[in-house]
């Protein structure tokens, strides 16, 4: 029984893209980032501790590992044959995750490092930083103070509207603290792979978010849509060098997300749904599982352990 409350909270993330995919279509775009974040983290917590709490079984049904946890009894666990081989893939699972998501941070760290550097050569007006590059690039570039980073190729490709509502969609990334939610979204990726299709729509909710941010500051929904359409024809071909967890308005599918500044339903999104509703269920059931299992095998461990406090 115990086996089977770790298992689930593998399984159901894999429930998640589908509605993940959904609930910009029913949801506001800030309550859907947040929606979507907190449920891809807790689905990425119940992972992870139910791959922790397997990989403790297996390990204190070795002799060794349970001298060290002071069992005087066997650990009541399954047979053998299912126990150790499971626990064997979550240790396995968990180390290359790890390893993953350290590459991960090592290689961000150093990108934005790098960008900071590169802004801090540059005399500053106000929050806007100029670098002069043939490159047409536009991003938020979080830290303190943040800056919003804009190369000289995309300044050409652009007029004069459309440079400050370009402006204004970067700023809303930097007031929004988008880059918080980008980072939870890489890290729910990198502790199970059916995550990865809710970290793009993570991220597709962040820029929905400073698109409507944009929007209601310029007062010209229009105008928005038109400057990311441009600086997105402007970056197509362009190799950009920013990093990966700095927000920017050509990110993302962006004829959806001109299509929602110019629909008139982008005004008045429809309520939360089923959607909703189906994903936060999948998180809180994977949490509610990965703990229920890992107090069994504490309890498990507390009874291994009894007749040591008896002596």
């Amino acid at each position: 029984m115990r086996i089977a409350l770790l298992l689930i909270p593998l399984f159901l993330p894999w429930a998640a893209p589908a509605p993940a995919r959904r609930i910009l279509d029913r949801c506001a775009p800030v309550p859907a980032l947040w929606t979507l974040t907190v449920s891809a983290l807790l689905l990425a917590a119940g992972t992870v501790a139910a791959l922790g709490t397997l990989a403790l079984t297996g390990l204190l049904a070795i002799p060794a590992f349970a001298a060290l946890g002071e069992l005087v009894h066997p650990l009541h666990t399954p047979s053998a044959r299912l126990v150790l081989p499971l626990a064997a893939l979550a240790t396995g699972l968990l180390t290359l995750a790890a390893l993953a998501l350290v590459r991960t941070v090592l290689r961000q760290a150093a990108g934005l490092r790098t960008a900071r550097c590169e802004a801090g050569r540059r005399p500053p007006a106000g929050d806007l930083c100029v670098v002069d590059s043939p490159r047409p690039d536009a991003y938020a570039l979080p830290g303190r103070p943040h800056r919003i980073v804009v190369t000289t190729a995309m300044l050409r490709s652009l007029d004069a509207r459309e440079r400050e509502a370009l402006f204004a969609h970067e700023r809303a990334h930097n007031a929004g603290g988008h880059h918080y939610f980008l980072a939870a979204a890489e890290l729910a990726a990198h502790c199970h792979p059916a995550l990865r299709p809710v970290r793009e729509a993570i991220r597709l909710a962040a820029e929905r978010a400073a698109d409507e941010a944009a929007a209601t500051a310029v007062g010209d929904r229009r105008l928005i849509a038109r400057a990311i359409a441009r600086a997105a024809l402007a970056t197509h071909t362009a190799d950009t060098s920013r990093p990966a967890m700095t927000p920017a308005a050509t990110s993302g599918p962006v004829p959806r997300r001109v299509a929602a500044l110019l629909s008139p339903a982008a005004r008045a999104p429809r309520g939360a749904s089923w959607v909703t509703a189906l994903l936060a269920a999948c998180a809180l059931l994977s949490c509610t599982t990965a703990a229920t299992g890992a107090i069994s095998v504490h309890q498990d461990i507390e009874i291994a352990q009894g007749d040591a406090a008896g002596h």
